[in-house]
């Protein structure tokens, strides 16, 4: 009973988001406050494992890794307050080959400091489709641009999706290990970043190319002033130097997060565009932006507890572990639901809340972290594409003042959409490319299926904390 009482709080968030109008991370909270009454109602001791969700909380937010959430926040705010997305986008009319290659190439730069996938879209869309229009591109073209670059922040490090991924990936595969007692380095956020960058490099240049092919042969592009170039080598200068340094290990995202919100201070002061005005509304978006984050990830937390204290996530694992075709079946189902969810969801709100549910059972049977974290991307990056729900398409599309039909977006997106299962599918058969450049972790002995299948089990909740004893007062 109590089980069913888990999946039906699951998919009451996509529901009540749907229905209601209210953000996630309110819809969070009000779901799991009901489930922890039934919990008790149904079980009088789980108010014990209830009551440790304060120090949950503490221990959550004393994470280092949260210190870059305000730092990138605060990045976008910065570049979208700044005119530097028209500059830059004037800079890149000619290498990229005209306006098409430029949106996209500026999509691959702002994306990441963008933070989610809808505050992307609309920024994006802001900024770049005036300079569409101008050069003559048509609005579902100008929509299906939009839509693209605006996912871009998705896999091309370093993003706000993949630290938050990373984070996630990195419990979920603590879990799985400890569970099948398997011996194995736990994935973290540089591995996550690392496994991206081959796929995330095959997927924009082949992008680029399409844009290349459609760009107008002898149209006069205008060249952007000493300033604008020298501005925009500097940048994409900058922003590649912390990318390189955080995938070679030389600092972490922290300390990229920070050079970059210091750099981006620094230039603004310099070139004297950054106003006191300016810089009190990239601090208020900042604000808003990571209150936001922490109230769902608070909620999300929350959560994910009373789903576990429910023993819905075993419900859920042992549905996983009934799925035809061994560990491909597993991975298949669980990124077919994290799929199907993007349809109604960001990235950061499938991040918090069904990453740490799906994730655990596929890990217990895939032993390549680094390769699900990858496909995992992916499988976010196409559902956010996709006509006629895709999260991206829909948010750039009440952004655009340029009214285009779905059917015409749609013809203009196949393209891009056919290069994305393309690079999946390549990743799917060959997961080297994955561990491009990497040392080949060392084998390990998997674990019996009897073993497996008593631990899945055991993942919920250990069984010392269902044997404290409730508060005294």
């Amino acid at each position: 009973m109590s089980q069913w009482i888990g999946l039906a709080m699951l998919a009451g968030v996509a529901l009540g988001a749907m229905a209601t109008g209210l953000p996630v991370w309110g819809v969070l909270v009000s779901l799991a406050t009901m489930g922890a009454a039934a919990s008790v109602v149904l079980d009088p001791s789980t108010g014990a494992v209830l009551a440790a969700l304060p120090s949950r909380l503490v221990g959550l937010l004393e994470s280092d890794l949260l210190q870059a959430l305000p730092l990138f926040v605060f990045m976008g705010a910065l570049l979208n307050r700044l005119p530097l997305a028209r500059i830059l986008f004037r800079a890149a009319l000619r290498p990229f080959g005209g306006a098409r290659g430029a949106t996209l190439a500026l999509g691959a730069i702002l994306g990441p400091m963008n933070g989610s996938v809808s505050a992307n879209a609309i920024a994006l869309t802001r900024a770049i489709e005036p300079a569409l229009a101008e050069h003559e591109v048509g609005p579902a073209e100008s929509v299906a641009l939009l839509t693209v670059a605006s996912t871009l922040g998705v896999l091309v490090p370093p993003s706000l999706v993949l630290i938050l991924l990373g984070d996630a990936m990195m419990a979920a595969h603590t879990i799985a290990l400890n569970a099948t007692g398997r011996v194995d380095r736990i994935i973290n956020t540089q591995d996550v970043f690392r496994g991206a960058l081959l796929p995330a490099g095959l997927f924009l240049a082949a992008c680029l190319i399409l844009a290349f092919l459609r760009r107008e042969p002898g149209r006069r592009l205008p060249a952007p002033t000493l300033g604008e170039a020298a501005l925009a080598l500097l940048t994409v200068g900058f922003i590649g130097g912390l990318l390189v340094g955080v995938a070679l290990g030389y600092f972490y995202a922290v300390e990229a997060a920070a050079m970059g919100a210091v750099g981006l201070v620094t230039a603004g002061s310099l070139s004297r565009q950054l106003d006191l005005p300016r810089l009190k509304a990239a601090l208020d978006d900042t604000l808003s932006m990571t209150g936001a984050l922490m109230a769902l990830l608070v909620a999300a937390t929350t959560f994910t507890l009373v789903f576990r204290v429910l023993g819905s996530d075993r419900l859920v694992a042992g549905w996983m572990e009934a799925v035809p075709g061994g560990p491909l079946g597993i991975l298949g189902a669980g990124l077919g639901l994290i799929f199907l969810a993007a349809f109604v969801l960001d990235a950061f709100e499938i991040i918090f809340v069904l990453v740490p549910i799906l994730l655990p059972p596929i890990l217990m049977r895939v032993e390549d972290a680094q390769w699900v974290a990858v496909l995992t991307l992916l499988v976010l990056q196409t559902s956010f594409l996709l006509p006629p729900l895709g999260y991206a398409l829909t948010m750039t599309r009440a952004a655009a003042t340029r009214r285009a039909t779905l059917r015409a977006v749609m013809k203009s997106l196949i393209p891009f959409i056919l290069v994305q299962l393309v690079v999946t599918a390549a990743v799917i058969g060959w997961p080297a490319l994955v561990h491009w450049g990497q040392q080949a972790p060392a084998a390990v002995a998997a674990p019996s299926e009897a073993e497996v299948t008593r631990r899945l089990r055991e993942i919920a909740i250990p069984s010392d904390l269902l044997e404290i004893a409730p508060p005294k007062f």
